[in-house]
């Protein structure tokens, strides 16, 4: 009877110790998988042929509008994002300076010229619609997010409404850090160590 337990035992460790479904860390992220050429072919397709990959800055997939389907983000440099935003259908935003007071692109396109940080780049935010990939045909939602200031991105979490959801944290050369995140309605900024809502 105790050898038929102790087999018992042992072979369900055997089976929790190999029968659990791995995942390798390049499963986690698909957009580290593409190639850089691959994923200047999707900005294309979807932003149009003004934006370029920037390919020191690693793209990731995060639900940012927490509907349990990842969405894109990558980095780019454009020097007009708002230039085919009605023929593509994405939204040219500036959550940076909208917290500060105004974040109209239109009028706010032109700070990011004196800023001496700026190097054209901008951020492209694909949403997934439910049950799709980011690399679907067509996306939920496009967002070019310009003016932020940056030269790091990463996926990070914030808490708002009192839970914890997806954002894009920004960290600059001085160890300044932000967030951006997606409330329901629009991509909010928040540099690290303000108040959560």
């Amino acid at each position: 009877m105790h050898r038929l337990f102790v087999g018992l035992v042992v072979s369900l460790f055997v089976f929790a110790a190999f029968g659990q479904e791995t995942v390798k860390p390049e499963a986690k992220n698909a957009a580290t998988a593409l190639d850089s050429a691959a994923i200047q072919q999707l900005i294309e397709k979807q932003f149009g042929p003004g934006f370029t990959l920037a390919p020191e800055f690693a793209g990731f997939t995060a639900d940012l509008d927490n509907d349990s389907t990842p969405d894109l983000v990558l980095v780019a440099h454009d020097a007009n994002p708002l230039l085919n935003q009605v023929e593509y259908k994405y939204k040219v935003i500036d959550p940076y300076d909208s917290f500060y007071g105004y974040g109209d692109p239109r009028v706010t396109m032109g700070f990011n010229n004196q800023d001496p940080r700026n190097k054209g780049l901008v951020v492209l935010i694909l949403h997934s619609a439910a049950g799709e990939r980011w690399d679907a045909a067509t996306p939920k939602a496009k967002f070019v997010v310009i003016n932020l200031p940056f030269t790091k991105i990463s996926a990070s979490q914030v808490v708002a409404h009192k839970k914890p959801i997806a954002a894009v944290a920004a960290e600059e050369a001085d160890l300044v850090s932000s967030v951006i995140f997606w409330d329901g309605k629009k991509y909010k900024y928040r540099p690290n160590g303000a108040a959560s809502e």
